[in-house]
């Protein structure tokens, strides 16, 4: 089993290699920067084209919702996107926040930073910028962010309740999050755990869908809502890469499956210290 900064290092590597290449690229390969016939990335990606603020060339077509379509994002807010890529999630947001806010974006990949810099460059956002840093230590001060959103990006990441420990530090009290994420129901089976690609591609890193609204409430968020969820369907030429026809259709006909859900949750505005005096305990 590789460690956490292996799998960390595998996700920057390809990721990597995805961010130069462009989106027609990645979308007429299975594994985005690979070289099989159907997509991995691509199978969960929402459509954005009608969305305020889309921006094609800063749409890799990486996602699994439309985490900002559910965000309450308000004129001034400041909002942070956790693994903001291109810069596509991080545009639409501004266009909620307006000239008054502020959107900030965050990857560990420098090629994804490199080109989201250019693309805010070339709108000329100055409000939007993009720092490369690991979403589990964020480079941002404490109690900033009225707003947070991610798409499809804590299934990669190996800590997910460290991720959200960091979210709770980084939003501001009363301010929220929404996030699109893949979860499972029931097992992965063992061959579609164990691949790197299934890993890069954000389906063998998910975690149970219960476990991962666990860690929400866990980390001391309240006003958990789940706003979206769907079920993702791998093609199968991508299946039969890794499972036998017997191992395919008990898959696709058991009780697991993998699901794209959109989660939001806030931090509570008035959070109280633990205390033990004579008034309590």
């Amino acid at each position: 089993m590789k460690t956490d900064e292996e799998l960390k290092e595998l996700v920057r590597q390809k990721y990597g290699e995805i961010a130069l290449q462009d989106k027609e690229s990645n979308q007429a390969s299975c594994c985005g920067a690979g070289g099989c016939s159907t997509e991995v990335y691509n199978i969960m990606t929402d459509d954005y084209t009608n969305v305020a603020g889309y921006n094609a060339e800063a749409d890799l077509g990486l996602g699994c919702g439309l985490p900002t379509q559910f965000a309450g994002i308000k004129s001034g807010d400041t909002v942070i996107d956790l693994g903001s890529g291109a810069g596509n999630d991080c545009f639409v947001a501004r266009s909620e926040t307006g000239e008054s806010g502020k959107v900030i974006g965050i990857d560990f990949t420098p090629a994804m930073v490199h080109k989201a810099r250019a693309n805010a460059e070339t709108l000329g956002f100055n409000n939007v910028e993009f720092r490369q840093g690991d979403i589990e230590k964020m480079p941002v001060t404490s109690s900033v962010a009225d707003v947070i959103v991610s798409n499809c990006v804590l299934n990669l990441v190996p800590n997910k309740g460290g991720v959200f420990k960091e979210i709770y530090r980084v939003l501001k009290p009363g301010g929220h999050f929404s996030i699109s994420d893949v979860v499972l129901i029931g097992d992965l089976p063992e061959a579609l755990r164990s691949a790197a690609e299934m890993y890069a591609g954000c389906v063998s890193g998910a975690v149970a869908k219960d476990v991962y609204l666990d860690l929400i409430k866990s980390n001391g968020f309240d006003s958990i809502e789940l706003q979206k969820e769907k079920q993702i369907h791998i093609p199968a030429d991508i299946l039969k890469n890794y499972l036998d026809d017997a191992a395919i259709e008990r898959f696709n006909f058991g009780s697991s499956g993998i699901f794209s859900i959109t989660v939001s949750a806030q931090k509570p505005a008035d959070k109280k210290e633990a205390c033990c005096g004579p008034d309590c305990c």
